[in-house]
C-alpha cells in the first residue's frame, strides 16, 4: 500500500526500490554529504567545516569561536577570564577596576547570553538542510477469554486465547527545493549572530566608559581633597605665624582673625572635598558591581599621555567607520533584515520534499495487523502554494518595511557616534591644552606663595598680601583639578566614540 497526500502531486518510483528499508539510511548519509558544505560555517566567508569533535553539543559548527576562547577588546592580547581574584585591600589600579567591572556587569552577561541564543538560532537554520527521521512503536495484547472453554461448538473445541502483536513506524523527509528560503534564513541567522557579537563588542565598550569615568572621578575627587588638605595646612601655618607676630608685637589682632577665617574657610571646604571623595568611591563601586560599602584604596594618579589622541580627526572618522561595534552591530542588522525578505517571500514559492516511511504490523492510527506485514514508501512531493488570502503580499510588506528601519536605524548610529566623536575630539585637543596651562598656573602660584611666606615671616609683606597668595594658589590648584577631570574626560569619550576603548589602553603609555 501507498499513501497518498492529499493537496499534493505524487510521483511514485519503483516498488523495487521503495521496498528496501535501507533506502531510509541512504538516503540521511547523502544528505550529510550535501547538507554539511551548506550549514558548517563560522560565518558567511569562513571555509566549510565539520566539527566532530562535539557531536552533541555542537554538531554544526553553529557557535562562534567567541564562546570558546571569550571576548577580546580592541588593543588587548588575549579574553579576560572571570571570575577576577583580587585583594581590594591593596591599591587599586585601574585594570583592576576594569576586569572586576566586566565579570560582574550583568548588561555585560546578558549580551553574552544573547550570543548563545543567536548561535542557537543559527545551528536551527543549519539544521533545514538535513532530513528529519522520526519513529514509533506499539505493543497491543489480544486477549480472548471463555467462561465454559470445555464446550464445544459444530464440533470444534473452544478455548482462551492471548496473542501479543507489535507495530513499527519510521519516517523521513527531506525538502530538496525551496527557491532559496533556507539560503536566507541561514544568512539572516548568520548576520543576526554577527550583531549579537558587535552588540557584546559595544556593551563592554559601553562598560568600560562607565567604570573608567567613575574611576577617574574617584581619582579626580581624591586629588580635589588632598588640595584642599594642603590649602588648610598652610591656613593654619599662616595663622600659626600671625599669631606670633601679634605676641611679638609685629602684628594686629585683625591680622591674626583674618587668618583665622580663612583657616575655617579651607577646613570646611576640605571637609565638602572629602564627601565628594567618599561619594565618588561609592559610585565606583557600584560600577565595579562589588559589595556596596566595601573600602577602596585607589592607587596613585595616572600619568597624562597625549600621544595617540593627536592624531586628526578623519583618522579617527576612518577608525570608527571600520571598527566601532554599535555600527557593525547596526550594519549586520540590516543585512539580517534583507535577508529575512528573501525568505518571507519563498514561502509562498513552490516546494519540494522528498519523503520515505517504513510500518511494520500496520501504520500509526490504524489497529495493528492481525498478520506480520512490511510496507515501504518512498515519494517525491512538490507543493504549491495557490491562495493565502493576500497574508503573503503583507507578510513580505512588513519584511520590507524592517529593511527601511533597520536603514533608519543605521544612518541614526552613524550620525551619533560621528557627531560624538567630533565632539570629543575637539574637546581631547582644548583640554590637552587647558591642562598644560593649569600646569603653568600651579607652578607660578606655588613660587609666588612661598616668595609671600618668607617676606611675610620676615615683617615684609602684610597679611592681606599673604592671603592673596594663598587664595591664588587654591584656585590655581582648583583650576589643575578640573582641567585634568575635562582631559581625561574628553580623552576617554574619545576612544569610547571611535570604539577602540580596550584594556591594553589603561597603562598610562598605551593612551589612557
Amino acid at each position: 500500500m501507498n499513501d497518498k497526500p492529499s493537496s499534493h502531486t505524487t510521483l511514485r518510483l519503483r516498488p523495487v526500490i521503495a521496498m528496501h528499508p535501507l533506502i531510509v539510511r541512504t538516503i540521511f548519509v547523502i544528505s550529510l554529504v550535501i547538507a554539511t558544505p551548506l550549514s558548517a560555517r563560522a560565518d558567511i566567508t569562513a571555509p566549510p567545516k565539520f566539527d566532530l569533535a562535539l557531536p552533541l553539543m555542537d554538531p554544526l559548527s553553529a557557535e562562534p569561536a567567541r564562546l570558546q576562547n571569550g571576548a577580546t577588546l580592541p588593543g588587548d592580547a588575549g579574553a579576560l577570564l572571570c571570575p577576577v581574584a583580587y585583594d581590594l585591600s591593596q591599591p587599586l589600579g585601574m585594570p583592576q577596576a576594569v576586569d572586576l567591572a566586566l565579570c560582574n556587569n550583568p548588561k555585560v552577561a546578558a549580551a553574552w547570553a544573547n550570543i548563545k541564543v543567536q548561535a542557537a538560532a543559527l545551528g536551527e537554520a543549519r539544521a533545514a538542510y538535513f532530513p528529519t527521521l522520526s519513529g514509533a512503536t506499539s505493543r497491543v495484547e489480544y486477549a480472548t477469554r471463555y467462561p465454559n472453554p470445555d464446550l464445544t461448538a459444530f464440533g470444534t473445541q473452544i478455548a482462551n486465547e492471548f496473542r501479543v502483536n507489535s507495530t513499527f513506524t519510521l519516517n523521513a523527509a527531506w525538502r530538496l527545493l525551496d527557491f532559496g528560503g533556507r539560503d536566507a534564513n541561514r544568512l539572516s541567522a548568520d548576520a543576526l549572530l554577527q550583531a549579537a557579537q558587535f552588540n557584546h563588542d559595544a556593551e563592554l565598550q559601553r562598560t568600560l566608559a562607565v567604570v573608567i569615568g567613575a574611576y577617574y572621578d574617584a581619582q579626580t575627587a581624591r586629588a580635589a581633597w588632598q588640595a584642599k588638605e594642603k590649602s588648610a595646612v598652610l591656613a593654619l601655618q599662616t595663622k600659626e605665624t600671625a599669631e606670633r607676630r601679634e605676641k611679638l608685637g609685629a602684628g594686629s589682632r585683625a591680622e591674626t582673625l583674618q587668618a583665622s577665617t580663612t583657616l575655617a574657610r579651607t577646613a570646611l571646604e576640605r571637609n565638602r572635598a572629602q564627601g565628594q571623595y567618599e561619594k565618588s568611591r561609592a559610585a565606583l563601586v557600584a560600577a565595579m558591581g562589588i559589595a556596596p560599602g566595601t573600602a577602596l584604596n585607589l592607587a596613585q594618579d595616572l600619568s597624562d599621555s597625549s600621544e595617540r589622541v593627536r592624531k586628526a580627526l578623519k583618522d579617527w572618522i576612518t577608525e570608527a567607520q571600520t571598527r566601532h561595534p554599535a555600527l557593525l552591530a547596526a550594519r549586520e542588522q540590516v543585512h539580517a533584515a534583507s535577508q529575512k525578505v528573501t525568505a518571507v517571500r519563498s514561502e509562498g514559492l513552490p516546494s519540494m520534499d522528498l519523503t520515505s516511511a517504513y510500518y511494520q504490523n500496520g501504520r500509526p492510527g490504524f489497529s495493528p495487523t492481525l498478520i506480520r506485514t512490511h510496507e515501504s514508501i518512498i515519494s517525491l512531493t512538490v507543493n504549491f502554494p495557490l491562495f493565502e488570502g493576500f497574508g503573503r503580499t503583507y507578510k513580505v510588506r512588513g519584511a520590507e518595511a524592517q529593511v527601511t528601519q533597520r536603514e533608519a536605524d543605521l544612518r541614526d548610529v552613524e550620525q551619533q557616534i560621528m557627531s560624538e566623536l567630533a565632539k570629543a575630539h575637539a574637546e581631547a585637543e582644548s583640554g590637552f591644552d587647558n591642562l598644560e596651562a593649569s600646569r603653568l598656573l600651579l607652578e607660578s602660584a606655588e613660587a609666588a606663595l612661598q616668595t609671600v611666606q618668607r617676606k611675610y615671616e620676615r615683617g615684609a609683606a602684610d597679611i592681606i598680601e599673604m592671603l592673596n597668595a594663598l587664595t591664588a594658589l587654591a584656585d590655581a590648584q582648583q583650576e589643575r583639578v578640573r582641567c585634568s577631570a575635562e582631559w581625561r574626560s574628553a580623552r576617554l569619550r574619545l576612544f569610547a566614540s571611535a570604539g577602540a576603548l580596550g584594556r591594553l589602553a589603561l597603562n598610562p603609555q598605551g593612551g589612557l
